[in-house]
């Protein structure tokens, strides 16, 4: 799905979900210009956060010096 999409399907903000690309927690692929982010990689991320027992408005994102 594209990034507006899966944006709306998880509840989080573009720039926490590009957060989320760059650590690696969510995949995506390339096709030509347009981005497309694998829906169970979404699944997965969701599944990982209940699994966990983070809220769900709450992905810990580690500061760069840490």
């Amino acid at each position: 799905m594209r990034i507006p999409d899966a944006c709306r399907f998880t509840g989080i903000s573009r720039s926490t979900l590009y957060l989320l690309i760059a650590r690696g927690e969510i995949e995506i692929v390339k096709v030509g210009a347009a981005t497309l982010i694998l829906t169970e990689s979404l699944r997965d991320l969701i599944e990982r956060q209940r699994a966990s027992g983070i809220s769900r408005t709450a992905i810990p994102i580690q500061s760069r010096r840490g």
